[in-house]
């Protein structure tokens, strides 16, 4: 059962990521710079997801983490959906209100996908592994990390050409709360 619902949750997080592509009006900042490798590589917004994916997961040698199943899960599966939305979902052109509901709608995916994945305990996803294992090796607090691996992430894809705009802002505003919202819903349907 715990594997279901983690290939659910990281399939709902792909779907979620490419609504945010689609929506035209701006990715979260991993998914920014994805889209920009992808405009420099013979690479499509999904395999670039996986190649950074493979990337972070080697920074974690140095750091002395291990991979879990969801790990690994975590890099096929989103990549694989992503480019799966991206290649379905229309793209939204001049229709504004169209673009901020894909968007929200992408947001409340991608926090309710995150608390599913993450409560089935299987390994934490590349960026999550990294984020704490310098939080352990720095003493720095977690959000601090996350604040400035998002920000590396989001300034290189921005660099490539990837799409940042309004829905980055809404989604680095809004997916804290999509999380704990999505964190209260799951535990109360799993008791």
């Amino acid at each position: 059962m715990r594997l279901v619902i983690l290939i659910s949750g990281l399939a709902f997080f792909g779907i979620g990521e490419a609504l945010l592509v689609q929506s035209n009006i701006g990715n979260s900042p991993w998914t920014v710079f994805a889209q920009g490798l992808s405009l420099h590589t013979p690479l499509n917004i999904g395999e670039s997801t996986f190649l950074i994916s493979a990337v972070i997961l080697a920074l974690w040698i140095p750091l002395g983490e291990r991979p879990g199943f969801g790990t690994l899960a975590n890099m096929v599966v989103i990549a694989y959906f992503l480019e799966l939305g991206v290649s379905h979902i229309p793209l939204v052109h001049n229709a504004p209100i169209t673009s901020v509901t894909m968007s929200l709608c992408g947001i409340g995916m991608v926090g309710f996908a995150s608390a599913l994945y993450i409560t089935c305990g299987l390994g934490p996803g590349p960026r999550d592994g990294l984020m704490t294992a310098l939080h352990k090796k720095t003493g720095i607090r977690v959000g601090r990390v996350r604040l400035c691996i998002e920000v590396v992430a989001l300034s290189i894809g921005v660099a490539l050409g990837g799409r940042a705009g309004i829905g980055t802002a809404l989604f680095a505003v809004l997916i804290g709360n999509s999380v704990a919202i999505s964190f209260n819903l799951v535990n109360r349907f799993a008791n």
